[in-house]
């Protein structure tokens, strides 16, 4: 099955464990703009930067983007080495919308990063080398979702450790969509550690998963919201495009046909620099989005067709209800 068909049945296990035995509330029936207090018609696009603690080049590239751009979200990697830095910025700037990028893989060729947790109680996700493991089905054939909830409850901990408020979190290469069971501790920790989690709406192609295993996945949603899970209208990984030009015009067409509600939109940020070019070959595309969400025309492009930027600190309102 691939990554959104898990989704699915993730889902439904995860709402089935969480919801039994619990008295549900009626969800609201306005839309999450509406919930939110814009008008039902209004199109908010959050703008998030991942894999911040990366590396010196990502968090410079992200936090600039984030005051002086249009990155209006990111999320931090807490096994990462410069994580104290961007756990540093985030104590400097308690106003930023700052989550967690739980991060159960160390994908890079020689740029790696071990576990939070102790490594004996984490065993499964632990590589040959000691790393954690370069994909997420290495993580889903090795490690039990015993060790992946002790790691992500001491990621958790260990930023709150350093000052930081996690306005959310999420999960680094989907890698907690990767099992039902993964699916169901990312839920239920982030509910028993008060962190939103996020989670997409039931776009079309979840839909069509969905059915084909027979999962009444709009039902399913209703249910979880009656828990207070919050859910984005629209979730895009990526933007097409390897050139700077090509990026920019895959933003031109994403805002032109942005529909009515919250889409996130993901980035992966970073200078042009000697560090990061050690670290991934595709430095570049990182540069080019770095490039496209600092430059005053992307700001005015947003502003002029109406689009209006959302956090998940606005979103986490709704979760706390």
């Amino acid at each position: 099955m691939n990554r959104r068909t898990l989704l699915t049945a993730g889902l439904g296990v995860a709402c089935g464990a969480f919801l039994r035995n619990r008295t549900m509330a009626e969800p609201d029936a306005r839309s999450l703009v509406e919930q939110l207090g814009y008008k039902a018609d209004d199109r908010l696009l959050l703008i998030h930067a991942d894999d911040l603690g990366m590396c010196h080049s990502v968090n410079a590239a992200s936090t600039k983007a984030m005051t002086e751009g249009s990155v209006s979200s990111g999320s931090v990697m807490v096994p990462c080495p410069w994580f104290p830095e961007i756990a540093a910025w985030s104590r400097e700037h308690p106003e930023a919308d700052l989550g967690l990028h739980l991060a159960l893989t160390s994908e890079w060729r020689y740029y790696r990063w071990r576990p939070v947790a102790p490594l004996d109680q984490v065993k499964g996700l632990l590589d040959e080398e000691g790393y954690l493991w370069r994909s997420e089905k290495d993580v889903k054939k090795h490690a039990t979702p015993r060790e992946v909830e002790t790691e992500i409850r001491a990621q958790i901990e260990r930023a709150r450790k350093f000052g930081m408020k996690p306005t959310h979190v999420d999960s680094h290469m989907g890698t907690l969509f990767e099992s039902a069971e993964f699916f169901e501790v990312y839920t239920r920790v982030a509910r028993e550690l008060d962190v939103m989690p996020m989670l997409p709406g039931p776009t079309f192609e979840i839909l069509l998963h969905a059915r084909a295993q027979g999962i009444d996945y709009p039902a399913l949603v209703t249910k979880m919201k009656g828990a207070g899970y919050v859910f984005l209208d629209r979730l895009v990984l990526t933007l097409n495009g390897g050139s700077y030009e090509a990026r920019k015009q895959a933003l031109s067409g994403l805002v032109e046909t942005l529909r009515p509600g919250v889409t996130q939109l993901i980035v992966h940020l970073s200078g042009n620099d000697e560090e990061i070019r050690h670290v991934t070959g595709n430095w570049e595309n990182r540069y080019n989005e770095f490039r496209l969400f600092t430059a005053p025309e992307t700001k005015r492009l947003l502003e002029d067709k109406g689009v209006k930027p959302i956090t998940y600190r606005q979103l986490g309102k709704l979760w706390r209800k």
